[in-house]
């Protein structure tokens, strides 16, 4: 009886972030964050400039708070979706991305708009910042299981301690010659 094949086997499991990162998934996910990216700044550049000055002022400087928080989220997202899609295309090395992760801050923005003031912005607005924020949280959700996998990932060792013990095995019950 010899080891089993999975033991004789001295590969590295697979890691999520890096097939993650390369499949049909995250295309996607970078396509729709892209996407949201150049609606956005098309309706704040064009229609939510116009929004803006229809607004009393109470809810002007809540429009120009939560935009600059909309901006702020989707540059993130952006930011974030770049390093993924450098890392599957061999651009950066998977090191290199943990190394720019600390520029690309994916942390929540909070808001001080109150709920009033909320609901006195355009709806476009807030349709951009509940599809900006559902993005963000799924990203951090990404990110927090590609940080798991990541600090997880096993390291090497010298022996196999299971392939250790079927010898041990073998050798105890070896028929003698």
């Amino acid at each position: 009886m010899s080891e089993p094949d999975v033991i004789k086997l001295d590969v590295d499991p697979v890691r999520f972030g890096q097939s993650f990162v390369g499949s049909e998934a995250f295309t996607a996910l970078f396509q729709e964050g892209m996407e949201l990216v150049e609606e956005t700044a098309a309706y704040l550049d064009g229609q939510g400039r116009e929004d803006s000055r229809l607004l009393r002022r109470e809810a002007s400087v809540a429009y120009a708070s939560e935009s600059m928080r909309l901006t702020t989220r989707l540059m993130q997202i952006a930011s974030w979706l770049l390093l993924q899609r450098a890392v599957a295309e061999g651009e950066i090395t998977p090191d290199q991305a943990r190394a720019e992760k600390a520029r690309v801050r994916l942390n929540s923005v909070e808001t001080a708009t109150t709920l009033v003031e909320y609901e006195a912005l355009p709806a476009r607005l807030r349709e951009l910042i509940g599809l900006a924020t559902r993005l963000h949280a799924r990203i951090l959700h990404l990110e927090r299981l590609l940080s798991e996998v990541e600090a997880a990932a096993p390291q090497p060792q010298g022996v196999n301690p299971v392939a250790a013990q079927i010898g041990l095995l073998e050798k105890a019950f070896a028929p003698t010659e």
